[in-house]
């Protein structure tokens, strides 16, 4: 996949192509249904497709004060959007002279002068330029008299007949709910980081775990143990994964990521890893004393193993 950081950097001859235009926080369902729909308009038109997204939330730069956490980095969107096979990506720098661009101007420089637009798929209640001044109809006005055909997709609805949105995936992954987020995103929800050294308490008490740098990607989801798969150079560990501050013991970083990859032993440190969740397996409490939480971890092992179908070894 082509990956373009500025309007500068896509070739003259670039396209023509067929557009989607989005945040695409997190690749769920909705976003699949769009990629899906636009690689098939561009397989039957002969067209290069194209995703225009943008390097952080708009309301991180417009209203901090109400800007959710992102689900994923801008390097895991751009895996999300390679995988799903689209031909490039425009991952526009969102500034405040790029806020400031009207409507007509976002149309020219972006679908018209870049991207030799020929079709453009947004959803229902798609808006943009400054002030989010545009709409549907502003697009299919310039798209008539531009040459581009612009179709609107439907939303992808649960079975309670809530949209699938990254703002439901959120609240579920903040509330714990890993599994059902990775029902919405048709796929697990992941993070990454690079393994560090820790205090070792997991090793002395017989579970060694790889810790994850506190600048994580992804969101982290809520404190607890969760049944996971940890994946590192390639080879996917089934893992127990603590997230939170370990209150059984004193002066614990908060929300600290913990991996026991089980049946494993293994030099993680200073080596990226990927943990996938599968699922809660409990909350996180203290415990009274070592014995406790080396008994309790014994049981989350085999929580995890039956989650997992990892058999326990003989």
């Amino acid at each position: 996949m082509q990956t373009f950081t500025s309007t500068s950097d896509v070739p003259q001859d670039f396209g023509p192509s067929a557009v989607t235009i989005g945040k695409f926080d997190g690749m769920h369902l909705g976003h699949r249904a769009v990629v899906s729909a636009l690689l098939g308009l561009a397989r039957e038109r002969a067209l290069t497709s194209i995703v225009v997204t943008f390097d952080r939330n708009p309301l991180s730069l417009l209203r901090p004060g109400i800007c959710p956490p992102a689900l994923a980095s801008n390097t895991q969107k751009l895996e999300s959007l390679a995988d799903a096979g689209v031909d490039a990506t425009l991952l526009v720098h969102f500034d405040h002279e790029f806020s400031a661009l009207t409507a007509t101007d976002f149309m020219q420089q972006i679908l018209v002068d870049s991207l030799h637009a020929a079709v453009l798929l947004v959803g229902a209640d798609f808006r943009f330029g400054h002030g989010g001044e545009g709409t549907i109809d502003t697009l299919r006005d310039f798209g008539r008299s531009h040459g581009i055909d612009v179709l609107v997709v439907d939303d992808v609805v649960r079975e309670d007949s809530r949209r699938v949105s990254s703002t439901s995936v959120r609240e579920l992954i903040i509330e714990g709910k890993v599994a059902e987020a990775a029902v919405l995103l048709g796929a697990l929800h992941s993070i990454r980081g690079t393994v560090v050294h820790g205090a070792q308490r997991g090793r002395t008490l017989g579970y060694p775990t790889a810790n994850l740098s506190p600048a994580v990607e992804g969101l982290v989801p809520a404190d607890g143990v969760y049944a996971a798969w940890m994946t590192v150079d390639g080879v996917r560990y089934p893992s127990a994964v603590s997230v939170g501050n370990n209150p059984t013991f004193d002066r614990v970083p908060a929300k600290q990521v913990e991996a026991h990859a089980i049946d494993a032993d293994v030099d993680f440190y200073d080596r990226a890893a990927e943990v996938s969740f599968v699922d809660f397996i409990r909350g996180m409490r203290k415990f009274d004393g070592a014995a406790a939480l080396v008994a309790q971890m014994a049981a989350d092992v085999s929580d995890v193993r039956s989650v997992l179908g990892v058999a326990q070894r003989a």
